[in-house]
This record gives C-alpha cells, structure tokens and sequence, in this order.
C-alpha cells in the first residue's frame, strides 16, 4: 500500500518536460516526499488505513467498485517506471455541477452531447447512446489522512504546492492542479452544499455528517466491456428511485492524488437503471435527476441538447464510473 501511495503521488510528474537541473531537483523532492509518506506509514501504524476507516465509520455499507479501485488499483506504468497521469481530459469550470462541466462549446464538438436527457425518458425499452467512462482519466489513488494533511492544498500555496511536486509552472500539470484547487476553492451555486475531499476519510466525515450512518454508495458499474466506445444502450426492466430527495455526489477530479468533488444538492433525486448495449455490455447505472435546474449556466451543453430554459423542467444525467452517488438506504 505504501509503494502504491508514493507511486500515486509520482505520478503525476512522469512526462514532465524540463531541464537536466529541474529533473535532477525535481527527483530529490520527490524521493523526499516518498520517504516522508513511508515514514508516517511506519509511524502510524496504529492509525486506521482508508479501507479500515470505512469498515469502522459504515460496517454495514459495502464499497462501490468506484472506491475499491482507487485502493486496489494496479499501477500502470509508462516508459520513465512511474505510473502515467492523462492531462488530455482536465476538468474545467462546470459552475456548481462538476462532472458535467460548462460545454460553452458547440454541442458537435463535445463527445458527450448525449449526456443529459429529460427525467420523463427513464422507463424501460427506452433507448440511448452513451460513453461510459470514466470523469479524471488518472492514475491517482487515495492517500492517508495523516499524510493529507500535511500537504498543502490551496490557491495562496500554490507556489509551495508545484515546488512540493516538482510541477514546472506554467506547464499543462500545473494548470490542471491549479484548476482543480480554483474549482474546489469557488463558491457552490444557490442550495448547493461543497466540499473537496482529499481523502476517503473525510469524504466519509463530510457524507455521514450530511445523510448519518444509514446510508448507502453507488457507482455505475460496467458488467462488460471488451473497448469502451459509444454505442446504443436499451433500458431495461430496472429502474429503481433510491434515497428520495436526499444525497451527496461525489465527483473525482484530476489531481496528484485522490480529490473528489463532493456535493449535497437540493430537489435532486437518484435512480439506479439496468442498461444493455448494442454489443451485450450490461450496465448497472446510476442516474442524478436535477428538478431544480434555475441555477444553471444559461448556456450550459444540457439546454443546448435537450433546447429547454433553466429551471424548465427536470435534467438527468447518469454519472460516470469514478462518481460516487450516497444516498440513505431505504427500509
């Protein structure tokens, strides 16, 4: 677990372009940083371990396969030996509904134009073309609380943060961590209630505070997938409302480690649908209906695809397979 910790962190840094000075440095700080992860890991080995935390914080929940991955993921390395992390896809300002962000683009030129559909749509035999994927694209696993907190992560840091992680500023690295930051450092949009959590401890501090102890996780979960493509998904006999009108979403952002965007918003509900594709994948989707949508960015790529006005009528969305849905589990 330790070595999975420090590649996570490492990654991050991997295809950074620099100098012969800046590399050399670069891998000082980053050996440094290794062996402060290891040493509060031998340290502290009385202290709860994420997985730990959770069996003790919700013993009757059992982990999506969205959490699971991030404690049990393999490392994938790239030509340097390090874990590789994908700055193709960067999470961008999505004005309180991160995840399914701001698309001020033309709706041709976003692969996900086929993201968002009408509440009224989810019933069985109903058909739809989807990519699921998953949000950050990234490597990046969870680390420890203990080690979290002593990491800075904030705007007014910033300079200390990117000389931490050898991150050249100015780079594309940089940019993605210094716009992750901005989106967890700006303000929610009206009854929205936000929290970044950098680790699974306090993303499960922030849930149980907000639904209790009583509560469930959901991930949407791919069945099969032999290539992940877009393609024609039919609803089958497996739409399900969970929780009411009463959950937290938790989104994951691209970040050196485990960040996740989580957020409590109101008149939301959650349905857990039953897909079959084109090409026999079943999907276990989780779906996020927003009834209040008034709050929205007039132009987000929702109004332009469905051609409805915020506050309209009810827009859904299924989350993508790194999302964690809470919801009160139900008697």
């Amino acid at each position: 677990m330790d070595a999975l910790y420090a590649a996570s962190v490492h990654s991050f840094f991997s295809n950074e372009d620099s100098s012969l000075t800046h590399r050399i440095s670069g891998i000082t700080r980053m050996c440094i940083l290794i062996l402060c992860v290891n040493l509060v890991a031998i340290t502290h080995t009385a202290l709860p371990t994420p997985e730990l935390y959770w069996k003790s914080t919700l013993p009757t929940t059992p982990m999506p396969r969205s959490i699971t991955d991030l404690l049990h993921r393999p490392v994938h390395a790239g030509k340097s030996g390090v874990p590789v992390f994908n700055t193709a896809r960067r999470f961008s300002k999505c004005y309180g509904i991160p995840g399914h962000c701001l698309f001020e683009t033309k709706p041709q030129d976003n692969p996900n134009t086929d993201l968002f559909f009408l509440e009224k749509d989810l019933k069985s035999g109903h058909n739809m073309k989807f990519l699921f994927t998953t949000q950050s694209s990234n490597q990046a696993s969870f680390l420890p609380r203990d080690v979290v907190k002593s990491i800075p992560f904030s705007s007014s840091k910033m300079a200390d943060i990117l000389n931490k992680f050898a991150a050249k500023p100015g780079s594309i690295k940089a940019e993605v961590m210094e716009n992750t930051i901005e989106v967890c450092e700006e303000s929610g949009i009206k009854g929205e209630e936000k929290y970044c959590a950098t680790s699974l401890e306090s993303m499960l501090d922030f849930t149980i505070l907000r639904l209790g102890r009583n509560v469930q996780a959901l991930s949407t979960e791919v069945m099969k997938k032999t290539e992940t493509k877009k393609q024609q998904y039919t609803i089958t006999n497996g739409v399900k409302k969970v929780g009411g009108a009463n959950l937290v979403v938790c989104h994951k952002l691209n970040y050196v480690y485990a960040v996740f965007y989580c957020h409590k918003i109101e008149n939301t509900v959650a349905y857990t649908v039953s897909l079959e594709g084109a090409d026999g994948s079943r999907v276990k989707a989780v779906s996020v209906c927003h009834r209040d949508t008034s709050q929205w960015y007039p132009k987000h790529l929702a109004f332009q695809m469905l051609k409805v006005k915020p506050g309209s009528v009810p827009i859904c969305h299924f989350l993508y397979e790194d999302t964690v849905a809470w919801v009160p589990k139900q008697n």
